[in-house]
């Protein structure tokens, strides 16, 4: 039974997908296909539907549309030029300083705002035209804005970790903020190592160095901003309150910052951040919804031990199964979205993983970072289009520059893989 099972939803995956229908879509008729060999169609469609509704019935998903709408308050609300400004404080003595810039306020703004897609774009917007005018490749510009956009996902706070705290049957939401922490910081440097032999290798050398007074301006503008992280973090870490409360805090905190403090934003803005918040939301939660009646089929019809022991059978050397797990993810990655493939993959992978000494939180961030990978990668990539569109360039052109940032964030992710202290040391430190 698992085999057909098997073969019929992911054989009409590959077809849907290929005619264009939307996966949440895909992912409900290719379960009600496969279980309707076991219970009937007349069962089946009852029984898929109430798994729909029970896989968003949860109070922890609340969580994903409120940190949704303080993303957006946040990129409509001025928050990003004041996170350049001090990333680029930070940065001003280095050599290549505008690109360590774009590298620092994608990692602040992907943080705070929780999406790679508004940090490409809102940096693109902004940090583009400068680097332009200061001579740099456009296309390496485009490459380096789009290859450290996605580190948002892995440090605090990500939807894409409570996706997988809720996919994976209750890991700590809290732990897995701290635990992608290290990841995320390793993968904005690994690019700046990259970002630093470019700049030398063609002279960007510029060096943009601020007096103390300049940079003290510049640290009281950003603190309003910066101080969202220590909230949302040190309020679930100290137990004051949990990872759902927090976003909504977050929503509260980033208005009053954009309306009352920066005064960037007007309340007529609000309509449109409501629908555009309200429709991003709609689409994941039915996505999480469809993709619970898939976890169900697959677990009724017994597809994860299955392919759990195919992989096991594979090698009796965890490392190489290890690479082959990275190799299948990073092939998903790149024509299936962060969410369902960890709403999917999870289930499957976290077995074999957990049968190879690997702890639910190690396995989170490998997959959350993995998975990542995809989104800066044809054909699907949405990071990668999203950036291409903003730099107004080529995706031929900025393909070579980005296998550079490649190579760098593989390396980063085979330290994550075998190297379980990058994800678990923090997490162990507060007691996680």
């Amino acid at each position: 039974m698992a085999v057909s099972a098997g073969l019929l939803i992911f054989g009409t995956i590959i077809i849907l997908l290929l005619l264009g229908i939307p996966i949440g879509i895909t992912l409900m008729i290719a379960s009600i296909l496969a279980i309707t060999q076991s219970l009937g169609f007349s069962s089946a469609v009852p029984s898929s539907a109430l798994k729909l509704f029970q896989g968003i019935n949860i109070f922890t998903l609340l969580a994903i549309p409120f940190f949704i709408l303080a993303g957006n308050i946040m990129n409509k609300g001025g928050i990003a030029i004041r996170l350049i400004h001090f990333a680029t404080a930070l940065t001003g003595r280095i050599p290549g300083s505008l690109a360590h810039t774009n590298v620092v306020a994608n990692m602040l703004f992907g943080s705070v705002s929780g999406s790679g897609t508004a940090a490409v774009s809102a940096m693109g917007s902004i940090m583009g035209p400068i680097q332009k005018k200061e001579g740099y490749n456009e296309n390496f510009s485009a490459a380096l804005n789009i290859a450290t956009a996605p580190t948002g996902f892995l440090i605090p706070p990500s939807t894409a970790l409570i996706t997988y705290a809720l996919a994976s049957g209750g890991t700590s939401v809290a732990a897995l903020f701290i635990g992608g922490l290290i990841p995320g910081i390793l993968w904005g440097l690994s690019c700046m190592v990259v970002a630093f032999y470019f700049a030398k290798k063609h002279g960007y050398v510029e060096k943009r160095i601020i007096s103390f007074r300049e940079f003290l301006k510049v640290l009281r503008e950003a603190i309003p901003s910066l101080l969202l992280i220590l909230i949302v973090i040190g309020g679930i870490v100290g137990g004051i309150f949990t990872a759902t409360e927090a976003a909504g805090i977050a929503v509260v905190y980033s208005l009053l910052l954009s309306l009352l403090v920066y005064k960037t934003l007007k309340v007529n803005d609000l309509y449109s951040i409501l629908v555009e918040s309200a429709k991003l939301s709609a689409i994941i939660m039915f996505l999480i919804g469809s993709s619970n009646i898939l976890a169900w089929v697959m677990s009724f019809t017994g597809i994860p031990s299955m392919l759990a022991e195919g992989i096991l059978g594979i090698s009796t050397n965890s490392i190489m199964i290890l690479l082959a797990i990275n190799m299948m993810l990073l092939f998903v990655g790149t024509f299936m979205d962060l969410t369902p493939a960890i709403l999917i993959f999870t289930p499957i992978l976290l077995p074999v993983c957990l049968e190879l000494g690997m702890t639910p939180l190690h396995f989170g961030i490998m997959l959350t970072l993995n998975l990542c990978i995809g989104t800066i990668t044809p054909p699907i990539g949405n990071i990668l289009f999203a950036g291409i569109k903003v730099a107004n360039v080529k995706i031929e052109e900025v393909m070579p520059h980005l296998f550079k940032f490649y190579i760098a964030i593989f390396i980063v992710l085979m330290l994550i893989t075998y190297f379980p202290w990058f994800s678990t040391f923090l997490p162990d430190l507060f007691g996680y």
